[in-house]
């Protein structure tokens, strides 16, 4: 157990957080090496299992973080955009593999990562599930093998806990999509219709944001022409195929060079 790498999780009271933190104790390839939450919550300074609901399992909340990198081999972080942002710099400084599966960061805050990267292995990834990252590499292709009659969009839906739209998958997979067409996304994005919006623009990739009960997530990508459509389609029914991404990913970021990766590059994509 000693020589396994330790695994510190960010946000250890969400869902995502309790998730990670379950899948890394059940894991027999890495261990529970430290529990991060904000200041003032109320884990703080009591045993994360104990907080969880159960059993102790010797690793006690903390809000410092950088002490808590310090003795860990990697961190996995499904926060917010600001706090991320704050994690890279102490990953970097602890040399840990920094795996971020925070989801609404903008480009500026993804440049922000940038000077991380020079010192450690920084993986990101706006879903980290096997299927996902398959529905990417074949959304490339598909657009890539169709012209502009056919009409790109993007369909996806989360439970009504989720506060940024469109998800981070789908704007990967709108990523590919406009990587197949040559375009850049931030040309060809259409995400608000409301009202009399005029008739589609051609070449346009659009968006649709669904919120509603339990919904882990549901992403669909539908390339429409006169008289025919294609659609590809994930549906995620259970959290857990995230975490174990996100582990893996961890782990894979072990022996590599500082850099920023994608799951692509984890899963040989």
């Amino acid at each position: 157990m000693e020589d396994l790498p330790g695994i510190v999780i960010t946000g250890a009271s969400g869902r995502m957080g309790q998730m990670l933190i379950k899948t890394v104790v059940e894991s027999d390839k890495a261990k529970l090496a430290g529990a991060v939450e904000r200041t003032g919550h109320a884990w703080i300074g009591q045993d994360v299992g104990v907080a969880m609901g159960g059993a102790p399992l010797g690793v006690t909340v903390t809000d410092k973080p950088l002490e808590a990198f310090a003795n860990a081999q990697a961190v996995i972080d499904f926060t917010a955009p600001e706090a991320t942002l704050e994690f890279s710099k102490l990953a970097a400084q602890a040399r840990a593999v920094h795996v971020i599966g925070t989801t609404g960061m903008t480009d500026a805050q993804i440049k922000q990562l940038e000077p991380a990267s020079y010192h450690a292995v920084i993986v990101r990834a706006g879903n980290m599930s096997l299927g996902v990252n398959l529905l990417t590499v074949l959304t490339q292709k598909v657009a890539a093998a169709l012209d502009e009659d056919f009409d790109i969009e993007i369909i996806e839906a989360h439970h009504h806990h989720k506060v940024d739209a469109p998800s981070g998958t789908a704007l990967m997979l709108g990523e590919a999509a406009a990587a197949g067409r040559g375009v850049d996304l931030a040309d060809v994005s259409d995400r608000g219709r409301d009202g009399i919006t005029g008739a589609r623009k051609k070449g346009d990739i659009g968006f649709t944001a669904i919120r509603g009960g339990d919904i882990v997530g549901e992403h669909d990508v539908l390339f429409a022409a006169a008289g025919e459509r294609i659609t590809l389609r994930h549906v995620a029914t259970d959290r857990a195929i995230f975490a174990r991404g996100a582990l893996k990913a961890a782990l894979w970021g072990q022996d590599k060079m500082p850099g920023h990766y994608s799951m692509l590059d984890v899963l040989g994509l």
